[in-house]
């Protein structure tokens, strides 16, 4: 099915279904194409990054994920972005310290006037149990 005749929803499913697996395989190219160079995104720490601060913590090895299992998904359509709210399960390692969490993702995909979804904003927010 060619992007046209997907639905916007079924869009944006295929594109976080993108972005999990350039994150798991710490494929910066891929992100880089999969992130809007305006990106701004707040971290579980309460830190805000960039779209160069995220790459560089991929392409150093600081941030690597050993598994991310996305559940909870709720997709909101708007006119030209959409809003994504996704509980996963995450286990990996950052800055050598390894990870096991459960984490909701909010992210906001906009679409390009070449018709390519891109993340521009979002934060990750550590479910407490």
């Amino acid at each position: 099915m060619t992007m046209i005749h997907q639905s916007i929803e079924d869009q944006i499913h295929a594109a976080e279904e993108q972005l999990r697996l350039a994150m798991l395989a710490a494929d910066v190219e891929s992100l880089d194409a999969l992130i809007g160079p305006e990106l701004v995104f707040t971290t579980h720490f309460g830190a805000v990054i960039s779209k160069q601060d995220d790459l560089d913590a991929y392409r150093s090895g600081a941030l690597r994920f050993q598994s991310i299992e996305p559940s909870e998904r709720r997709v909101l359509v708007l006119d030209g972005v959409a809003y994504v709210a996704v509980r996963i399960r995450a286990s990996g390692e950052f800055a050598a310290a390894p990870f096991a969490a459960d984490l909701r993702f909010s992210r906001v995909w906009q679409r390009s006037a070449a018709q390519v979804w891109r993340v521009v904003a979002g934060q990750v927010t550590a479910v407490q149990a």
